[in-house]
């Protein structure tokens, strides 16, 4: 059932910090994840559910606009991050979606301290950043098989062979 405007899933840090306290309290087990999210396809959707079924909330970082332009180039972001957020946040898995200006998410994960911290398996143990803070402070870190063929950079390509 429809419950709420997606909007009002998308968080500045410092008000999703307190969510966050207060599913603590409460005994919610919080996952997170993060990605750029620029256009949304199959592989997210089954990532992102899959991450879900890992705990009872899926907090999503969403890299910034300037964030992706750094790291995936001069062409990206195709969506302004509102844009992804709104999206994300459409998910009726995804319980909370908050923007980071940095190129990697520790920020994040150290100020909310998922219960569990989740990628794809296209990323080694060594490559997860945050993973070493979350399993410090008593977390776990996990990998998801990742849906064969799926990915933003491939649909770009394909869409510029048109």
């Amino acid at each position: 059932m429809y419950k709420e405007p997606t909007g009002q899933k998308i968080y500045k840090l410092p008000t999703l910090k307190n969510l966050m306290t207060k599913w603590r309290e409460e005994g919610e087990q919080v996952v997170f994840s993060n990605g750029c999210f620029d256009i949304l396809h199959l592989g997210h959707i089954d990532y992102l559910e899959k991450a879900r079924q890992l705990g009872s909330k899926l907090i999503i970082g969403i890299n910034s606009d300037a964030s992706v332009k750094r790291l995936k180039g001069p062409e990206r972001p195709v969506q302004p991050e509102e844009a992804r957020c709104r999206l994300i946040a459409a998910l009726a898995f995804v319980d909370a979606v908050v923007v980071f200006e940095e190129d990697t998410p520790l920020g994040l994960i150290e100020t909310l301290r998922p219960h569990i911290l989740v990628k794809g398996n296209d990323y080694a143990f060594s490559q997860i950043v945050g993973a070493d803070f979350v399993i410090k402070n008593g977390g776990e870190v996990k990998t998801i098989p990742l849906v064969e063929g799926y990915s933003t950079t491939r649909i770009i390509e394909q869409i510029k062979k048109l």
